[in-house]
């Protein structure tokens, strides 16, 4: 069994290292020395490298070592990601993107238009990382003040009819949240190739749409029996409809020549938080139950960074060192490559990885960890001794 292996953009900025807070990369922050895209020349004036050459320069040194695409994330704080995929499929050959859509965002028949206007463009490259929303204040920036389950509900009918109306002319739909009437593509975009459909969600009601839509199911990392579990649930979900359903694990690594290297990174980013930081990191108003299952992960006034290990060579503190999910993987390089292996052996088929900065770890990760994979786990973690 092949297992695909994607890395994230980092399209809200990057950090020069896993020990620092600062938005060096990108232009997410304030024009200064030691900024990358844009940077400084030697007269101090802007170098005219962009954020969108860092962008793709990232996407080229994942394409280069073997990665099928990359995660294009969506939050406030990012540029949109249609965009940026439209962007950097000119400066690669064929890297794919994976957008992260939430479904509220716009009409399904528009956004299906979008998408096949996209896949004529770069030859089929484009799928989807559909989720649904997180609740509290985030997701009432978005002008979404739906409630969970509705959510859910409104994401379920928007994918009914996106599938629909992508190779027909004349497709209605009676449903609580959408109605249509013939609606459909122009000849010359039906017949693309339909778009992957990874998806993402803890709950209930996240599982049984996945279970109806999803060709993936992705979770952030847990603990890897929590997760196998998650999974196995999913897939009998899917069974049960007369479907056959994949799952895929999105984690960041620290991954480094030994494990003493790759904990001295942890240890001194961690030292290296702010309080204010800290305080956010404490919780936000979410009915998101991923979250929640990542918040029961750490004790809330961690003082050390080894009171954050939550079991060997996993650390859950990753979120006080940048946006995202709190668990990751940290150790050797064997040590992750064991920790991905076992992973597959729990019914992972494919990956959504990253590392800061993301332009060296897509070359770290994809030169030093992919090619172990494979292996006896048990192999590997006797090779890192």
């Amino acid at each position: 069994m092949s297992i695909d292996f994607y890395w994230r953009l980092p399209t809200h900025g990057c950090h020069n290292s896993i020990q620092t807070s600062g938005y060096e990369r990108g232009d997410w922050s304030a024009l200064q020395p030691g900024n990358i895209a844009p940077g400084l020349d030697r007269a101090g004036q802007p170098d005219g490298f962009t954020y969108i050459d860092h962008l793709a320069g990232i996407a080229q040194a994942a394409e280069s070592v073997g990665f099928q695409g990359g995660l294009i994330p969506s939050f406030p704080n990012t540029d949109d990601p249609w965009v940026i995929s439209s962007l950097l499929a000119r400066e690669t050959k064929s890297f794919r993107f994976m957008i992260a859509f939430q479904p509220g965002f716009g009409n399904p028949v528009h956004t299906a238009r979008m998408a096949a206007s996209l896949q004529r463009a770069t030859g089929g490259r484009l799928l989807f990382n559909i989720i649904t929303g997180g609740g509290g204040p985030a997701q009432l920036w978005w002008g979404d003040s739906f409630a969970h389950d509705d959510r859910y509900g409104r994401t379920s009918e928007f994918l009914d009819i996106f599938k629909g109306v992508w190779d027909s002319s004349d497709f209605s739909y009676d449903g609580n949240f959408y109605q249509l009437r013939d609606g459909g593509l122009a000849p010359v975009l039906q017949g693309e190739v339909f778009p992957e459909i990874w998806f993402s969600g803890s709950s209930d009601a996240a599982l049984q749409t996945a279970a109806k839509h999803a060709d993936y199911y992705l979770s952030w990392l847990e603990p890897f029996d929590q997760l196998g579990d998650k999974f196995a649930r999913v897939k009998e979900r899917t069974a049960a409809l007369g479907g056959e359903q994949k799952c895929a694990v999105r984690v960041d690594l620290v991954a480094r020549a030994t494990e003493e290297e790759a904990w001295a990174d942890i240890a001194k980013g961690f030292d290296n938080v702010s309080e204010e930081t800290r305080q956010r990191w404490r919780g936000q108003a979410t009915d998101s139950v991923g979250a929640a299952r990542q918040a029961a992960l750490r004790p809330t006034d961690a003082r050390r960074y080894d009171e954050l290990i939550v079991a060997p060579n996993l650390w859950g503190g990753f979120n006080l060192l940048r946006g995202g999910p709190a668990l990751g993987i940290v150790g050797s390089y064997e040590q992750c490559a064991a920790r991905l292996d076992d992973l597959i052996a729990r019914g992972t088929d494919a990956f959504i990885l990253a590392g800061t900065p993301h332009l060296e770890e897509a070359y770290r990760v994809g030169e030093e960890v992919l090619p172990l994979l494979g292996r006896h786990a048990p192999a590997l973690l006797a090779a890192a001794e």
